[in-house]
């Protein structure tokens, strides 16, 4: 699937091009969630005022079909290479019924819970949940000039002027059991771009390139390579850890003079601790992010090749 209107399509002349987003719940302190997932009544209600919303942003939203999900994620569970949960939206949609005589009016289509279970691989994971930012994904789909247009219009307006309507964050609200502080919507272009600087206010901006190359270009390579951060290339689709032995280490981020002290020892001890502790904090930031990872051991510098 493609991303936004900039980008062609993936599968032949004729697939339309998609517009990827979501309606973004930034919610108030620690407040409990209620519900992870809404019955479809509720979920059809939602969608209905997502599409007015997004159709007083880009008014040929209209005639596009709008696919959405009773349902709310962490932000790691949207930005993964190839989207697949924006994806697998795209496929439960295509058996959806198209009715005679809507002219040129899209379809709004909405997927709610069945006796508390979500078709396909909707279900939001556990091991993510209780995050203060919440969304709701959807895709914009149908003609191809038309969706161009409207993910130009939708990727240089959400951004700076993209709020949810007040009655739209209420039922939001209501319908999940939780306290909205904001609610607005975000292409995941700018989902990607407040990711990146809340990873560089958290310490991890050193890895965002390499997230980003496995987002936006997960064909493409990336290295991460600024001691003294692990050693990381991004290729064919994993991330490549390099897995130094101590002495390894110390060849490579402590070249200094050997230590004749035990304190000095002591030093450099935790200094490598500290070196595999940022290691696994790494992997599982890719790992979150759906990019596999690979350790390779290393007791020298990495062979070309090697990683």
């Amino acid at each position: 699937m493609t991303m936004s209107s900039a980008s062609p399509p993936t599968s032949g002349p004729s697939a339309p091009l998609h517009v990827l987003g979501a309606l973004a719940l930034e919610l108030k302190g620690d407040a409990a969630v209620s519900r992870s997932a809404l019955p479809r009544h509720d979920a059809g209600a939602l969608s209905e005022k997502i599409a007015r919303d997004l159709a007083g942003f880009a008014a040929e939203t209209a005639a596009l079909d709008l696919v959405t999900v009773g349902a709310h994620y962490d932000p790691v569970e949207l930005l993964r290479p190839g989207w697949p949960l924006h994806r697998e939206l795209d496929e439960l949609s295509a058996n959806a019924p198209r009715e005679r005589g809507a002219g040129d009016a899209g379809r709004v289509i909405a997927f709610g819970a069945h006796e508390q279970q979500l078709p396909g691989a909707l279900a939001p994971s556990p091991d993510y949940a209780g995050g203060p930012l919440r969304l709701v994904p959807f895709v914009l789909s149908g003609d191809p000039d038309r969706v161009a247009r409207v993910g130009e219009l939708l990727e240089s307006s959400l951004l700076e002027r993209g709020m949810a309507g007040a009655d739209t964050a209420l039922a939001a609200q209501e319908a999940f059991g939780l306290q909205v502080e904001h609610a607005r919507y975000l292409t995941v272009h700018d989902l990607a771009a407040m990711m990146a600087m809340q990873y560089d206010h958290a310490g991890l901006g050193p890895l965002w390139p390499l997230l980003e190359t496995a987002l936006l270009q997960p064909d493409g390579e990336e290295w991460l390579d600024a001691p003294p951060e692990p050693l990381i290339h991004y290729s064919e689709g994993e991330a490549r850890i390099a897995l130094f032995s101590p002495n390894a280490w110390h060849q490579r981020y402590a070249p200094e003079a050997p230590c004749g002290t035990e304190e000095c020892r002591e030093k450099l001890n935790r200094r490598y601790q500290h070196f595999e502790a940022r290691l696994k904090q790494i992997a599982a930031v890719l790992g979150a992010h759906g990019v596999p990872v690979t350790f390779v051991h290393c007791d020298g510098e990495p062979e070309p090749g090697q990683l």
